[in-house]
């Protein structure tokens, strides 16, 4: 890459669905965690929850609720990742029972309607490390309890008791109204819409100053659902059971772009606004001479056609972003999902869904670009289910699913920017049309998307065997997934640029006291260029297998152990046609060639690799074991605690796509200017000598990483109606991945081995990370009407792990980055130092060192206080309203100071870090939040000093607010409706700042977090 990616480009939405056997589960809480980032949310009527803007990577998910086993597994979160789609059990009745028992019980959880993290207290058990359970249908069973049957039982805790736990062991008597008049219907269903306005929501907040107008847009989706029994007389009278819910959604957005673009004068050649810290013009010099230019720059026919697409300021007298715009997007999409459940015999049952979703979006970025993506995906399943005894169940099950993307850029068989700007060298297919990417230290990088077409399959058979014995609760079955990546897109067709001002510096000066980067560009000098175009259809396919066995063992009534064993392999990714390519290197990395998977054997070393290039790793065993503990039978005190190791056999899917796309079989480089590689923007393209064609490659030996994780935790009843509970969480991993540039020196120094190879990337897996939090968790118990949560984390992670979590070290490259990559891996992820990896090893990524969560819930009309004798027309207007509000707030994330240049012999720029002065880095000046003094260029010869991950990133703020009440109707019906609040106090937070130290922006935020929007919506229930 030419420059780093915004970190913004890190984040994807991610959503699925959780299920019993083929029926949606409604109101389970699905938990997202990765170190000590935590999302939480709740699945709605059809069992599907939703993220949005989590940041890629392997994250930890965990799903609860009361009744089920609770699950936990390890998702992939990626532009591209397969939805999460998991399956519940439910537990055995013997557990089932004892959640009655109210000595086994601490207390019910506080009502919690929406989006609130809860834990299953009906009795202490190992939920947290429970061995985690693949997809596995089971048995159809009655639909999830009614809001109104949890209100019911939340009802025993409004006022509280004398003992603040206890809870009686026999229902409320109707007259209470626990109970909704009518019988129960034998068909039912919902409507509702959800809906959102511009005009109620705040304007997007502009880093300039500028005030643009507001632009409008709707969001609108609306969600019908209706199911029941299939019954056509006098064909059939007991048929299946169906349900089919169908979704429309059309969203529109309105966000604010911001950047520095080039003024009339510098697109005239005029650059003597460009001055140094002292206020003096900085000298130009010809690349061609090595005389300063005396006047205005000549302006290469290439600048200048590419420079057109540059929009002019519209912010005058500003030094730090002169443009801002707002950029407009559209998302249109329908899903439907559908089920059927019949019973045949006492012994049978059969089972099975279909759904589909089909999603239109257009996106606009700072140019005016707008891309679209269509996708189209359908996930359907059938089971079988067979009681051999009483309590042995055996469940057979396939899973299928399938996702098509159409990914079009604006230029797309339009217009041929790049070879009508005179760029030769690239791809010039009409797929591939558009202008090559431009990266820059100073002014906005310019790209855009690349085309894409992309069909994704997953075949799924599953096998579970269920028993219980006496207290055991047994569980063993394995899966079979095949999956299949049918790609047709290249990585980078048009080439990237970058400019860091090397070619109009003077002779042995740096890039600080002379030359610019935007001279560069104008005269038509790239410091490096990169480009891998060619094989653009891949069939990439993997094989996923596991094998698990798992005992929930009550031992007594008092001490619960859940003991579990899994194996899982996912084998290396091969191509349908062997068209992968690696390098076969010697182990001290002296000389190289290429080895290709339909010709297996390396030149250099003489190994014969398999097809994919990779050796298997078969070492996926994966032993938890937790246990829930009450110690003092007669005390409200639980002791938890847990250990599991979790693989991710998702670590073949980049190495192969990299692989895919690499010479003999593409064309593929990655080089710098030098006096033998004399880069234009007219002829930029050369495989120079001295740099290898491939720009990629993998250990043969390569090991897939693991996590160890361990906790422990107490909870105990305090006065008041208060439950506190503190928790230890450990985490240790290993074999993460590693990527660095081989054979690179610091610039300045004298090439240490100039016959070796050089110019690629090289991923291992020698990372480590270690993770240690404590959490204090405080939570009132709903009495009269109120429930509330207050939860404090601290944490410290640490690692030289650059991939730990998928994002690399947080490197914001501001407005003035290209979001192009130029090698195979982003530098962020790269080590600077390639013979000193442990140099790497800082604060991770996702650092946070403290956090605090605050929830409050007020329900009216509850408790003698509350109103609950309230009667009339006053009781009908003003009881049971719910009042929910969610604060967040946290230390900021660790970010990577950069100097933008290239690494010697390579087309590599973001990896070099600046020197660390002694001046504070936080004592910055006005408008800014960096202080520029605290770095400097990096000694000529050496390697910059400043760490990974040395800069404290933008503390965290949000605050959300919701009202909302069920309605009762006659007629067995209700309305809910639902009037929702996201950053009630329209604070600003912004999310990174730019962290590119040559940079006239360094020390700016990057962009900011989305100001108050007003949500409405309501849903009919019948």
């Amino acid at each position: 890459m030419a420059v780093v990616l915004p970190a913004a480009a890190l984040a994807s939405e991610f959503h699925g669905h959780v299920r019993y056997g083929s029926v949606p589960v409604p109101g389970a809480t699905v938990t997202l965690t990765q170190g000590d980032k935590q999302f939480s949310t709740i699945t709605d009527s059809l069992g599907i929850y939703q993220f949005a803007d989590v940041p890629d990577g392997t994250w930890k998910i965990s799903i609860s609720l009361r009744g089920f086993a609770p699950m936990d597994n390890t998702v992939t979160v990626a532009a591209n990742a397969p939805q999460g789609d998991f399956t519940l059990d439910m537990l055995a009745m013997p557990e089932l029972l004892a959640m009655a028992q109210p000595e086994a019980a601490p207390a019910p959880k506080p009502l919690q309607p929406r989006a609130a993290e809860t834990k299953d207290e009906a009795r202490p058990k190992a939920a947290d490390a429970k061995t985690a359970k693949p997809e596995g249908p089971q048995a159809p069973q009655p639909p999830a309890p009614s809001e109104d049957s949890d209100r019911a039982n939340d009802g025993l805790l409004i006022n509280g008791s004398e003992s603040n736990a206890a809870t009686s062991q026999y229902s409320m008597s109707p007259a209470i109204g626990n109970r909704r008049p009518g019988t129960k219907a034998l068909y039912n269903g919902s409507f509702g819409a959800f809906a959102q306005n511009a005009i109620f929501n705040a304007k997007p907040y502009s880093l300039t100053g500028l005030q643009l107008p507001k632009d409008g847009y709707n969001r609108i989706t609306m969600v019908a659902t209706f199911g029941g029994p299939i019954r056509i007389p006098p064909i059939f009278y007991h048929g299946p059971n169906f349900f089919v819910a169908y979704q429309w959604t059309r969203n529109g957005t309105a966000n604010t772009g911001t950047g520095l673009v080039p003024t009339q004068a510098e697109r005239d050649g005029d650059l003597s606004s460009i001055t140094n810290a002292q206020g003096q013009p900085v000298p130009i010099y010809n690349p061609a001479t090595g005389v300063p230019y005396a006047g205005a720059l000549p302006v290469s026919p290439q600048a200048a056609a590419l420079l057109a697409l540059y929009p002019l300021p519209n912010v005058s007298g500003s030094t730090r972003y002169n443009y801002e715009a707002s950029l407009a997007s559209e998302t249109h999409q329908d899903s439907l999902q559908s089920r059927l459940d019949k019973s045949v015999g006492h012994r049978d049952s059969f089972y099975g869904g279909f759904g589909f979703q089909n999603s239109r979006t257009s996106t606009e970025n700072l140019f005016g670009f707008v891309d679209s993506v269509k996708s189209l995906g359908i996930d359907t399943n059938v089971n079988w289910q067979h009681r051999f005894a009483r309590q042995v169940f055996a469940t057979l099950g396939y899973h299928l699913t399938r996702q098509r993307t159409l990914l079009t850029p604006e230029f797309a068989g339009q217009t041929n920017i790049s070879g009508n700007a005179g760029v030769t060298g690239n791809d010039q297919d009409p797929r591939e049309w558009g202008p090559p990417a431009l990266g820059f230290s100073s002014i906005t990088g310019l790209s855009d998307a690349n085309s894409q077409f992309n069909r994704n399959r997953t075949d799924q058979g599953s096998f579970k065997l269920t028993t219980t014995r006496g207290r055991h609760s047994l569980q063993a079955g394995g899966d079979f997934r095949r999956q299949e990546y049918n790609e047709l897109q290249q990585s980078n067709p048009r080439g990237t640029f970058t400019f860091t001002g090397a070619a109009t510096s003077a002779t042995g000066a740096t890039s600080t006291t002379s030359g610019s980067d935007l001279a560069d560009f104008l005269v038509g000098t790239p410091d490096t260029s990169a480009l891998a175009y060619g094989n653009a259809d891949k069939y990439l396919r993997q094989s996923v297998s596991d094998l698990y066995v798992n005992d929930d063992w009550r031992v007594r009534p008092e001490l619960t152990l859940n003991v579990g064993f899994r194996w899982e392999y996912g084998s290396p990714i091969t191509e349908l046609k062997g068209r992968l390519v690696n390098l076969d290197l010697a182990k001290d990395f002296s000389s190289s060639a290429p080895v290709l998977a339909n010709a297996p054997k390396g030149s250099v070393t003489g190994t014969t690799y398999p097809s994919s290039l990779v050796q298997p790793d078969k070492h996926g065993f994966e032993p938890r074991v937790a246990l829930a503990w009450r110690p003092i039978p007669a005390s409200t005190l639980v002791v938890r605690a847990g250990y599991g190791i979790y693989d991710d056999t998702s670590v073949y899917l980049a190495a192969a796509q990299s692989m895919s796309q690499q010479a003999p079989l593409s064309t593929s480089l990655s080089v710098q200017r030098s006096s033998t590689c004399p880069l234009t923007l007219a002829n930029g393209f050369l495989n120079c000598t001295g740099t290898t064609a491939d720009t990629y490659a993998v250990d043969p030996n390569l090991r897939v990483g693991y996590v160890q994780s361990w906790q422990v935790s107490a909870q105990r009843d305090m006065p008041f109606a208060l439950v506190m509970t503190a928790t230890y969480l450990g985490t240790k991993g290993t074999h993460g991945t590693q990527e660095f540039l081989p054979n690179t020196y610091p610039i300045g120094a004298t090439n240490p081995c100039p016959q070796c190879p050089v110019g690629f990337t090289y991923r291992t897996s020698g990372g480590n990370l270690e993770r240690n939090a404590g959490q204090l968790q405080l939570r009132r118990r709903l009495r009269g009407g109120f429930t509330a949560t207050l939860q404090y984390t601290y944490a410290k992670a640490v690692d030289d792990d650059a991939q730990v979590g998928g994002a690399g070290h947080t490197v914001a490259a501001s407005a003035t980055a290209s979001s192009t990559s130029s090698t195979s891996s982003s530098p962020a992820i790269l080590a600077q130092d390639w013979l000193h990896l442990r140099a790497e090893r800082s604060l991770s990524s996702f650092d946070q060192r403290h956090q605090l969560n605050v929830i409050l819930q007020y329900t009216t009309g509850m408790g003698a206080g509350g109103g609950t004798l309230m009667s009339g027309w006053r009781g009908r207007v003003l009881k049971e309203w719910t009042i929910l509000t969610q604060y967040t707030g946290g230390t900021g994330l660790p970010e990577t100071p950069v100097y933008l240049a290239a690494v010697p012999n390579t087309g590599v720029t973001g990896t070099i870090r600046p020197n660390r002065t002694s001046a504070p880095i936080y004592d910055a000046s006005s408008g800014y939040f960096l202080n520029s003094a605290a770095y400097t260029t990096p000694t000529s010869g050496q390697w910059g000093t400043a760490g990974r991950n040395s800069i404290l990133g933008p503390g965290t703020f949000t605050m959300n607010a919701a009202l909302q009440r069920t309605l009762r109707m006659p007629s067995n019906t209700s309305m809910d409706v639902r009037f929702e609040a996201n950053n009630v106090l329209n604070h600003a937070t912004f999310t990174s700042w730019n962290t590119i130290t040559n940079s006239s922006t360094f020390g700016l935020p990057a962009s900011v977090n989305a100001m108050r929007s007003f949500q409405i919506s309501g849903r009919w229930r019948f």
